[in-house]
């Protein structure tokens, strides 16, 4: 008897903080209800600048804020994806879930670092961080892809995109554009 009261305590814990996480997910969404939806993709990307990536989509979080996760608009949810890079800007094609598009005039930054909301990683570099602005609010979308050498090829093609950066340049972070 005692054991039976013990396992039905439990479960009742386990699912009380099941509920208490969809309630908190979706105050936080319904906070970030005014939060423009990222741009639809255009039928046609153009030629691309450098082969799609595989890897996993793990987040999008407010620039600089690695933990702030951004739930609106499906932008909180992991997925499986490809990322594909034009002249047009980048594709992340998630699997189960809406693509997102980021424009060129909206790349600000791009770069790796060890992590983002939901994925930590040991090597510095674990994680490719894109910041855009999103609808006058700059984000941070992070993917763990599975070839960090193409990574870091990836992210030198993409940061001649970003407006004002002049390729050969060396930015901020010690990178060449």
């Amino acid at each position: 008897m005692e054991r039976l009261l013990l396992t039905l305590v439990l479960v009742a814990l386990i699912l009380l903080s099941a509920y208490g996480i969809l309630v908190g997910w979706r105050h936080r969404a319904a906070r970030q209800s005014d939060l423009a939806a990222p741009p639809a993709a255009p039928a046609d990307l153009g030629d691309e600048l450098c082969a799609p990536l595989s890897g996993l989509y793990v987040s999008t979080t407010n620039a600089g804020s690695w933990q702030d996760r951004i739930v609106a608009h499906t932008l909180g949810r992991r997925a499986a994806a490809t990322v594909h890079l034009s002249r047009r800007g980048v594709l992340i094609d998630r699997v189960g879930e809406t693509a997102i598009f980021i424009p060129a005039a909206d790349l600000v930054a791009v770069g790796a670092a060890p992590g983002i909301a939901g994925k930590v990683m040991a090597m510095p570099d674990g994680v490719l961080v894109i910041t855009w602005d999103l609808g006058g609010v700059q984000v941070d979308s992070g993917l763990r892809l599975d070839d960090l050498q193409a990574q870091a090829e990836w992210i030198q093609t993409a940061r001649q995109l970003i407006p004002g950066v002049i390729p050969g340049a060396t930015t901020n972070d010690g990178a060449t554009a």
